[in-house]
């Protein structure tokens, strides 16, 4: 029987197991709306592209599936750029359709017409556009085998008006089969080996793909061959932060000791991270010409390997593929590891002791209330700012799956990623931690939250500025502040007005209340932090930081 081609994409995804899609309506996609309605699929309806894009992203993280977003043209998915970003920089798969134009107006710069491939040629694995009703099941096979294929990413398709319109008669094809596992006895016992003869050993997991099970893979290994795991920037949850042979993360102002080690190790064992600037310190803990320890590189993308860092042995599989293997033949450790393991547990620890800010509400205090008193399956989310160091720093991850946090330094991502995952775990306890201007990015999608009933909760830490911005320019330019202060509003209010819930803290001692409030509400709920404005970083103050600056240039 012909069915309209929205109605043969709403089909076709349904065929692919999506459940959820996250959009923001457009002209040029009707048929695929009408499609949407007639499959049962829930469709998130958003206030901006870049907040549905972001919500589709977060979807990836949590289930490992696609995320599908669905955006009409020229100036739709040019504001779900920056999402598409993050998808590309975090490795999330993530399938975005496009409303195009009619095909036969192509080329004549038609209302809102855009160049697909050559806008997103860079931020996505694929860019295509259908022009044929009946290749419908095709081409949404394809991408949703690229999106999850080697190191997943996003794809863009885009669907010209006439094509969605268009009828056929055609049959839906099955979603990806599962791909077998890749690994081989002979890189297991491989990697085995060199393990096996170092005394200064160092883990380096990040990447995606990873899941509960994985996570305790990596512990079991760990345990087993006395190894020390560092994990990447924003991947904390891939290891319980608890665990013995935890030693931190090797992020934005990350523990100085814990990058040193990398440096010290005789041998890195990189399990799924790309190891680029941010792990590597900007290149300097680790520096592409050497000297470097023996390097095992494992990474699901043949073309990583080798691409910065010359790996001694490289080995193109997903990481917890070789976690599990390795987990399983519980390899021993080197007698002389045990003193480097545990001197990295306490260096770790350490470095969670918290230091003392400015003002009569304090960051570290708030984030460790978090970490003693929400549950070990809450799911917490950020942006960008200087205020998640304190969450990088002091909270303590304790499950796979409880992080939301763009390694592309995404501005605006948390609020609209906990609107996500709270759909996706409406059970689950979800907690937004958002910078003043962080949160103004998407605050807008509070309607959204709303309009869906995810009651999560964002902590707004007002300081009245763009902290990571004021920070390097206290430290270059000190006392010369340009474009980083901030007219804000009173967020509580705000929410208020949005049909949430809204709570303003000035003392630390009435966070707690507040918070239990907030969730008592069953709302989406703001609780703002009127910070100090001396306040700027875990360990120093705007003025500690320009005198700085100050001493610096002489």
């Amino acid at each position: 029987m012909a069915r309209h081609g929205g109605k043969i994409l709403a089909d076709q995804l349904v065929a692919q197991g999506v459940r959820r899609v996250f959009s923001v309506p457009g002209e040029s996609f009707l048929a695929a709306l009408d499609g949407l309605y007639q499959s049962g699929i829930e469709n998130i309806v958003c206030r901006q592209e870049g907040g549905a894009a972001m919500m589709a992203e977060a979807y990836g993280k949590l289930t490992g599936q696609p995320g599908v977003l669905f955006v009409t043209r020229g100036p739709g998915v040019t504001n779900a750029s920056a999402g598409i970003h993050v998808a590309k920089q975090d490795s999330t798969p993530m399938v975005v359709f496009v409303g195009q134009i009619d095909s036969h107006h192509r080329d004549r710069e038609a209302f809102q017409e855009v160049d697909y491939r050559g806008v997103f040629g860079t931020l996505a694995k694929w860019v295509a556009e259908v022009d044929d009703t009946e290749r419908l099941p095709e081409y949404i096979s394809r991408a949703f085998h690229v999106a999850c294929s080697g190191r997943p990413g996003p794809v863009v398709l885009a669907l010209p008006e006439d094509m969605l319109s268009g009828l056929a008669d055609v049959p839906d094809i099955a979603a990806p089969a599962p791909a077998p596992s890749a690994v081989s006895a002979e890189q297991v016992q491989a990697v085995a080996r060199m393990l096996a003869v170092a005394e200064r050993p160092l883990v380096v997991v990040g990447g995606s793909q990873w899941s509960e099970e994985a996570a305790a893979d990596l512990a079991q290994l760990a345990e087993a061959a006395d190894l020390p795991v560092a994990v990447t920037f924003r991947r904390q949850d891939r290891m319980a932060n608890s665990h013995s042979h935890y030693a931190g993360d090797l992020g934005v102002g990350g523990n100085p000791k814990l990058f040193q080690r990398l440096g010290e190790a005789d041998c890195l064992l990189v399990l799924g991270a790309r190891l680029g600037d941010i792990a590597t310190g900007g290149y300097e803990a680790l520096r592409p010409a050497g000297p470097l320890p023996k390097l095992i590189h494992v990474h699901p993308d043949p073309d990583e390997l080798g691409r910065v860092f010359r790996p001694d042995l490289a080995i193109a599989v997903p990481a917890p593929q070789m976690v599990a293997t390795l987990a399983r033949m519980a390899p021993g450790g080197h007698p002389e590891r045990s003193a480097w393991r545990k001197a990295a547990r306490a260096e770790a620890e350490a470095w969670r002791v918290p230091h003392e800010t400015p003002g009569k509400v304090k960051m570290e205090e708030v984030v460790g209330w978090l970490s003693d008193n929400l549950p070990e399956d809450a799911v917490l989310t950020n942006g960008a700012g200087n205020f998640a160091a304190f969450l990088h720093r002091y909270y303590e991850y304790h499950r796979y799956g409880t992080q939301l946090a763009p390694t592309s330094g995404s501005m605006g991502y948390g609020f609209p990623a906990a609107i996500s995952a709270k759909l996706e775990h409406p059970g689950r306890v979800v907690v937004c931690l958002a910078g003043d201007g962080d949160f103004q990015m998407t605050l807008n999608e509070f309607s959204t939250a709303v309009q869906h009933g995810a009651a999560v909760i964002v902590i707004v830490a007002n300081n009245g500025r763009y902290g990571t911005i004021r920070m390097h320019q206290e430290r270059h330019y000190p006392g010369r502040v340009s474009g980083t202060d901030l007219a804000n509003p009173d967020f509580a209010a705000l929410a208020r007005a949005y049909g949430g819930h809204g709570e303003l803290v000035t003392e630390g001692a009435e966070f707690a209340g507040a918070f239990q409030r907030a969730e008592a509400s069953g709302k989406p709920a703001v609780i703002e932090l009127r910070l100090d404005p001396e306040m700027l970083s875990t360990t120093k103050t705007v003025s500690e930081m320009r005198e700085i600056g100050l001493k610096a240039r002489g």
